[in-house]
């Protein structure tokens, strides 16, 4: 027969104490879990709509850089049927050197100054955005057919700033 010593409180506590931790690994196991898996949501939601897309436009700066390659190279490959064969070198020579010179001038201002240009950017979406409420509250106003409006406006009895004409 065998005798079993009741266990003292210590190794109790420690019993205790080691199944505390275990849950809270069991725990933290489940949140890294969860990272993980909105990670992966995440990543995947991204690549499709790369795919779908494209890839996503760069910073105002990059954008700008873009534009004035785009546009050089545009003017660069550009035949002038107006100078004829003789002044066509000539004429794309100079094209060439204004577009390098122009080229010369913007990279710099882009390179020291990239955050301006995503200022400038959000600016700009800030006055698209004032405008575009501005015309649609005044395209309401156009449009509205309430016809309390309009007895307002024939009830004026010419105290407005206009004169009331009787086409009768």
């Amino acid at each position: 027969m065998s005798e079993e010593r009741p266990t003292s409180d210590a190794a109790r506590q420690d019993a205790a104490g080691q199944a505390a931790a275990d849950e809270y690994e069991v725990r933290a196991t489940d949140a890294d879990a969860w990272a993980t898996a909105c990670e992966e949501d995440l990543a995947a939601e991204k690549a499709r709509r790369r795919a779908q897309h494209g890839p996503p436009p760069g910073s105002a700066a990059e954008e700008l850089r873009k534009l004035v390659d785009t546009v050089a190279d545009k003017l660069s490959g550009l035949q002038s049927p107006l100078l004829g064969a003789v002044a066509g070198g000539a004429a794309q020579q100079m094209v060439s050197q204004v577009v390098q010179q122009a080229k010369a001038a913007v990279e710099p201002v882009i390179e020291r100054n990239p955050d301006v240009f995503d200022h400038l950017a959000a600016a700009g979406n800030e006055l698209l955005a004032a405008y575009r409420s501005a015309v649609e509250a005044q395209e309401r106003r156009w449009t509205t057919r309430d016809p309390a409006h309009r007895e307002r406006r024939d009830e004026d009895d010419g105290q407005g700033p206009g004169e009331r004409i009787d086409l009768d």
